[in-house]
């Protein structure tokens, strides 16, 4: 049976990245948000565009104000005044200055902006009061930017900041990679929709709604294909269809050793390669990953299969771990595919048989400035799924781990579009 970290190895290793030709798509800047950028961008025009003012203030010559103080201020012209946006008529000469405000085009002859805290104006002069700097609070051209250089690379996803970059460099399409496809089933007689009225015995299949919002989540493209039964001829016609249309298959149940499970010999019967069959960890340890050969030129990308248990949380927890990463590198993300694990203190006793690297689900707060993992109430069985809602953390005890004490040191996995429940506490933390 393999370790965790050596089934990440081996699955992070079968990912393909989508190809920066044919997995590409050109789109409209605003719809780009969270996106991942294909190929690298430049821009033909430098940042910042021209020298520009730092302040509202005064543009002067250096060598006219260096020993203005206020016991002997210097006394200039006022030429000319510069809002945003307009160009200077004006040469500043000696004994000049023009009135500027942030933003700005410093005209010629200016080469220092004085700010206007340490100015006083009557009428057409302004009186310098303190000395400045040389080239104080001017902004020159290209010292962010230089044309022509790379602006940002391709394989990053794009957020706020890089929207912004692009809509300042004039960028109005770019190309983006395509999200990836993920098909998803879930396997099972006993499984009824959302809709149905349940019989005894029956269960409503929870995890193929989870599993969706995980994907999209991720920015790839759920394709939902349903709940299939325990049926070996209609889970080989599935699991060949979705083979055919996607990147990535998911399915949940049926990859235990019952016998109503068949997936794995099916797998082997449709030409797949089982690279995983069981992993150290719980809950999730009948884990099956396979790859596909490729069959036609739309879907040139290996596919690769993951054949998820049953139970809603090892569905959870297995997706954080190992699912997750994999989408996030086919994606085209050039780096930080890897789980973020976080060490924080543990607020309550953490236990395990420490027979496998377990993962128990909670809330991180933020107390006094240092956060803190609360594992969550009730049974943290892999079958209850009511306890792991408003949850945001995994708590990681390695194998051979069997306790985690109150206020010791524990790792977390930050799961990923969540945001931590904050939480202040007036009194110190013991």
């Amino acid at each position: 049976m393999l370790s965790v970290s050596d089934a990440q190895a081996i699955i992070l290793n079968l990912v393909q990245p989508l190809d920066d030709q044919r997995d590409t798509e050109v789109i409209d800047l605003l719809a780009a948000d969270s996106r991942i950028l294909a190929t690298p961008v430049t821009s033909s025009l430098d940042f910042p565009h021209w020298d520009n003012s730092a302040m509202d203030g005064y543009a002067v010559r250096y060598e006219d104000v260096q020993h203005s103080s206020t016991e002997q201020p210097t006394v200039l012209e006022i030429v000319e005044v510069i809002p945003a946006g307009y160009q200077p008529k004006s040469t500043i000469e000696p004994g000049q200055a023009a009135r500027i405000f942030t933003g700005a085009v410093m005209p010629a002859g200016a080469d220092t902006v004085v700010m206007q805290e340490k100015t006083r104006q009557e009428d057409n002069r302004v009186f310098i009061l303190a000395a400045s700097k040389p080239q104080e609070f001017v902004r020159h051209k290209a010292s962010f930017y230089q044309a022509g250089t790379q602006l940002l690379p391709a394989g990053i996803k794009l957020n706020a900041p890089e929207i912004a970059v692009l809509a300042a460099a004039q960028c109005p399409q770019l190309s983006v990679y395509r999200r990836p496809r993920v098909a998803i089933f879930s396997t099972g007689d006993e499984l009824v929709s959302v809709d149905q009225r349940l019989q005894p015995g029956q269960i409503v299949d929870s995890n193929q709604y989870a599993i969706a919002a995980l994907v999209r989540q991720s920015g790839a493209e759920p394709l939902i294909l349903g709940i299939v039964k325990d049926d070996p001829v209609a889970l080989k016609k599935v699991i060949a269809h979705a083979v055919a249309i996607a990147d990535i298959v998911l399915s949940s149940g049926g990859v235990s050793v019952g016998d109503y499970d068949y997936v794995d010999k099916i797998l082997e019967s449709l030409q797949a390669k089982i690279h995983i069959r069981a992993v150290q960890i719980k809950p999730g340890k009948p884990l099956t990953v396979a790859t596909f050969p490729s069959t036609d030129a739309i879907n040139h990308v290996s596919p690769l299969y993951f054949g998820l248990p049953g139970n809603p949380g090892a569905v959870l927890v297995t997706f954080w771990r190992f699912v997750l990463p994999a989408i996030k590198k086919l994606s085209g993300i050039t780096e930080g595919w890897e789980p973020v694990f976080l060490k924080v203190r543990s607020h309550d006793e953490l236990r395990s048989d420490g027979k496998n690297e377990t993962y128990l689900w909670g809330k991180l707060h933020l107390i006094d400035g240092v956060y803190e993992f609360h594992k969550a109430g009730g049974s943290h069985s892999s079958g209850n799924l009511i306890n792991l809602a408003q949850t945001n953390a995994l708590a990681v005890l390695p194998m051979g781990k069997t306790l985690i004490s109150p206020q010791e040191e524990v790792q977390v996995l930050q799961l990923v579009n969540q945001t931590f429940h904050v939480m202040w506490k007036n009194h110190q933390v013991t």
